[in-house]
């Protein structure tokens, strides 16, 4: 993980000489994390999280200039890739696109053998509670319990207020636990 320092670094050379290595590093060094994260908000879509994933280095990119180095880069990174998340699921529900996303991903991630189905059993529980969740709090729970984010870094990404970001993610919890209590108690 890159140093505060060391991010700094980098971002001056992009911004005063154009180092385009620079920028480099840093899409290097942040890719997999934000790639990660992108395609869990997007359930499994491959398509979509590299779509968005391009999409918000591009505008880390030629917005490098305005980053005031108030927060990690990474920070601003993941605020800038929500907003294209926010951006894209607003265009396609104003197109009506439907997303099976989640039954390719989970036709993906059948298995045969015992200990993979056992896992592919706990993906298909928290696939069937991240379903229950609302894309807020999908994103919420992801970067709180996934990408490991403090509260105070999550308030940074999403703009909601502390509170209400502890008051979803509770929230969240319960609407998982329900809808998967509620799945197996059908499947029985």
């Amino acid at each position: 993980m890159l140093s505060k320092i060391e991010e700094i670094a980098l971002i001056t050379r992009c911004v005063a000489v154009d180092d385009r290595r620079a920028f480099e590093r840093l899409v290097e060094e942040y890719s997999p994390g934000l790639r990660r994260f992108i395609f869990n908000l997007t359930m499994g879509d491959a398509a979509l999280t590299d779509d968005i994933s391009q999409d918000a280095f591009i505008k880390a990119y030629t917005s490098l200039r305005s980053f005031k180095g108030m927060a990690r880069f990474k920070t601003w990174l993941y605020r800038i890739a929500y907003n294209e998340y926010v951006t894209s699921m607003r265009r396609r529900s104003e197109e009506h696109l439907a997303d099976d996303s989640y039954d390719r991903a989970i036709a993906r991630n059948d298995s045969g053998s015992s200990s993979q189905q056992r896992l592919t059993e706990m993906r298909h529980d928290i696939e069937v509670g991240m379903r229950a969740l609302s894309d807020i709090e999908r994103t919420l729970v992801l970067l709180f319990y996934l990408e490991d984010r403090p509260i105070k870094e999550i308030v940074k990404i999403t703009s909601l207020p502390e509170g209400t970001v502890k008051s979803y993610l509770s929230r969240a919890k319960s609407k998982m636990a329900q809808a998967i209590t509620e799945y197996n108690n059908h499947e029985l």
